[in-house]
């Protein structure tokens, strides 16, 4: 059974929906139309849409994504909401305190989404100086201490990175699930750190899939998508989005004609790790095209999509209306 997740934004809307201003003799309370509003109306359009979950990803100079995640939760009734981080970003049971809170408040509704090989200027910025190998061994002692301290009381643990004495939750913080864990990377050391704490080991389009193997772990994707009701349709918005993010009009890339995907969404992940490529490569055509490559990665094992799509809001009830039954109508299994 595939689960459909949706990648909301990360930063503000720039002023978007913003209210003019009043005369100054008009006292306005309700202040202007702000992020979280917009973040609140993705959110909603994701519920409504019958998706699965919604991804606030680690973004740099982005919001933090547990603050949105919290705001997600809160606004939703059954929507998951995954958590973008990277072990950096505070001590192992400080996370897992945070999270266990906001499983309380959203009845376990709350995934992880680690982020743990960075460029190293970002991770820098960030105040993480550590590199190469150094970053998985931690990321290891990372989710260790989290589960730890989750699971027992008088928890005690002494590694390379961190040390607990006498740790451990009690109630009412006790015996909530423990976040379902979201990893990446095809190197030796990511999959030797999804083997041993992913429930999700996200896939780039591109990547070998059937090349790894990874018992009791869901396959997912990262997937960017444009779909309209006919191939000129989605080819149109292609050109559009293309050109808007200062791509060239004659140089708009082909889709690769062994894959269908077409390298055009934008340069990397922010953060990402060197090595990832200059741009995102995704599904553009018919809601009947993108359906069909979706099915033909359900086919190679993958159980889990985050897709991506933009304007959040406007695209998020798009697919749900259009793509999301046709899959669920034609033998994929959405969840």
């Amino acid at each position: 059974m595939a689960s459909f997740v949706i990648t909301l934004p990360s930063r503000g809307n720039g002023g978007r929906g913003a209210r003019p201003g009043f005369p100054g003799f008009v006292t306005d309370p309700r202040g202007a139309f702000n992020p979280f509003d917009h973040l609140t109306q993705a959110g909603r359009a994701a519920e409504i849409a019958a998706f699965h979950g919604a991804l606030a990803p680690f973004d740099p100079q982005g919001e933090e994504s547990l603050v949105a995640a919290a705001s997600l939760l809160r606004q939703s009734r059954w929507l998951r909401v995954v958590a973008g981080f990277h072990p950096g970003v505070a001590t192992p049971v400080y996370a897992a305190k945070v999270s266990a809170s906001l499983q309380r408040f959203s009845g376990d509704r709350l995934d992880w989404r680690i982020s743990v090989d960075l460029d190293p200027a970002v991770a820098r910025a960030q105040g993480d100086f550590l590199e190469g190998a150094d970053r998985y061994a931690r990321a290891e002692e990372f989710l260790t201490v989290a589960k730890g301290v989750w699971s027992q009381e008088d928890y005690t643990y002494e590694g390379r990175f961190y040390q607990v004495l006498a740790g451990g939750f009690l109630s009412p913080l006790a015996g909530r699930a423990f976040p379902r864990v979201h990893l990446s990377g095809t190197s030796k050391e990511a999959l030797a750190l999804s083997a041993r704490h992913a429930d999700v080991h996200v896939f780039e389009p591109g990547d070998d899939i059937e090349a790894v193997d990874l018992p009791g772990v869901t396959y997912g994707l990262r997937l960017p998508v444009l779909a309209r009701d006919d191939e000129d349709e989605a080819w149109r918005a292609a050109r559009r989005l293309w050109s808007g993010g200062g791509g060239a009009a004659d140089a708009l890339p082909d889709p690769d004609p062994r894959t269908g995907l077409w390298a055009g969404f934008g340069p990397p992940d922010p953060g990402s790790a060197p090595g990832t490529g200059s741009s995102r490569a995704g599904l553009v055509g018919s809601f009947e095209t993108v359906a069909a490559g979706i099915r033909g990665y359900i086919d190679r094992g993958v159980g889990a999509f985050l897709l991506e799509a933009t304007p959040h809001i406007e695209e998020t009830y798009r697919l749900g209306e259009r793509l999301l039954p046709l899959l669920a109508k034609e033998g994929a299994h959405v969840r």
